[in-house]
């Protein structure tokens, strides 16, 4: 009987999650307008790194001791770093591409167009050899038809912020697949919070060379750069554990892309982006590709 309750818990947990994640589009785009984009990445990241800290400690307060040898501690030491500073890197490219993407593009367009992750983690999954199912081949036909009304404008040509954040979707997925080989080995909050310090530490260097931070800049885009480190690293992350604890995947995925969704809300709401009629109808028809990829297929 408690089954019910604990699942729409979860759903709501989720929810919120997908929520965080929509409204940190607009964070981002309102930082640009006051710090570059390597220093809002290099100060996000390492804020979400900071606020995982207390939350490993209260999870390893929690759990029971395993005794292990010390050959298979200093191993599975080796695993998380390994594994860290791997996400690390794939998380440093993905969001800066995300970053200075969405300085030129709307972000409700960013949102949907690396939503896309979803659609080309299982097509890259053919090199691993992992089949695909018809539904991924429609979702793909349909995700092309949705990025061809939400990019090309009237001159059949394609923005430069678009460019920028398609190849933040591919860089996204490439995350999500060494996120899938580590993540059985090492414990996830800690894999998570080591990947937020080393993408911080390395967007830090061309924010160091190239855009001169100060002081003073970050502290005016202090808005934005904690809602992006701490709502969006650190709590919406924590809250996605919570969630999809004895959640079917299938399900939590579905409830997380409406992240999508919720960053043409909130461009509209907050920053009065407005889509046109030929967006909108791209933005249904990718969301569509979504859900699509993600039905589970019956095996024969």
């Amino acid at each position: 009987m408690k089954t019910q309750p604990v699942k729409l818990k979860n759903s709501l947990i989720l929810l919120l999650t997908a929520a965080i994640w929509g409204v940190a589009f607009v964070a981002q785009s309102v930082g640009m307008d006051y710090v570059g984009g390597f220093t809002f990445n290099m100060v996000r990241c390492i804020i979400g790194a900071i606020v995982l800290l207390p939350v490993i400690w209260f999870l390893d307060k929690g759990k029971k001791p395993v005794s292990r040898t010390p050959e298979e501690k200093a191993a599975g030491r080796k695993t998380l770093l390994i594994g860290g500073i791997s996400c690390g890197i794939c998380l440093c490219l993905a969001s800066n591409f995300q970053q200075f993407g969405i300085k030129y593009t709307s972000v409700g367009k960013a949102g949907f167009i690396t939503a896309c992750y979803i659609v080309i983690v299982p097509i890259l999954g053919l090199f691993l050899k992992k089949k695909c199912s018809p539904f991924i081949w429609a979702a793909v036909v349909m995700a092309l038809v949705g990025l061809y009304l939400l990019c090309i404008n009237d001159g059949f040509s394609i923005g430069k912020g678009d460019i920028l954040v398609m190849i933040c979707a591919v860089l996204f997925s490439f995350h999500i697949l060494v996120i899938d080989y580590f993540s059985p080995k090492v414990d996830g909050v800690k894999l998570s919070c080591l990947q937020f310090l080393t993408a911080g530490i390395l967007s830090g260097i061309p924010a160091l060379l190239l855009e001169h931070p100060q002081i003073s800049s970050i502290c005016a885009a202090w808005q934005p750069i904690l809602y992006a480190g701490v709502m969006s690293c650190g709590v919406a992350y924590t809250l996605q554990i919570i969630g999809q604890k004895d959640m079917n995947p299938t399900v939590a995925s579905l409830i997380l892309s409406l992240e999508s969704c919720i960053s043409v809300l909130a461009g509209w709401i907050i920053l009065g982006q407005r889509l046109s009629t030929k967006e909108i109808l791209g933005c249904v028809i990718m969301f569509g590709a979504i859900i699509l990829a993600q039905l589970p297929q019956k095996e024969k």
